[in-house]
């Protein structure tokens, strides 16, 4: 059970966080700490709840087209459900969020300067 102990170190450790910017490595380790699934569901488990999350991002935008409502707060909390799946799947895969941005940035770069950021096709 929650005690008033926990709530005054959680409300310290909100502050902390808040007080200064937080990178994608500390992201992902603070992140694992909040993880409880096995290791026996490593790697399935956050890809399946990735894509639970990014459907549930789509439908927050689907419902801005059928009821003209956005609603900026929500589709920001379920990106951050995304963050986190993304998160343990990486540290599953033993490879940090960093890697993977500096890569994902590295390869559009290159795309960008061949002209092929449009178009389809992984290797393009």
């Amino acid at each position: 059970m929650i005690n008033e102990t926990d709530l005054e170190a959680f409300g310290y450790w909100q502050e902390q966080w808040k007080s200064k910017p937080l990178d994608m490595k500390s992201y992902q380790s603070e992140a694992q700490k909040t993880a409880i699934y096995g290791v026996n569901h490593a790697v399935i488990y956050p890809a399946l709840g990735l894509a639970g999350e990014a459907g549930e991002v789509a439908n927050k935008v689907k419902k801005m087209l059928r009821d003209g409502d956005f609603d900026r707060n929500a589709v920001a909390a379920e990106l951050g459900d995304c963050m986190w799946y993304i998160a343990a799947l990486s540290r599953d895969l033993n490879i940090s969020m960093a890697e993977i941005a500096m890569s994902n940035l590295e390869k559009l770069m290159k795309r960008k300067a061949n002209g092929t950021i449009k178009g389809s096709g992984d290797n393009r």
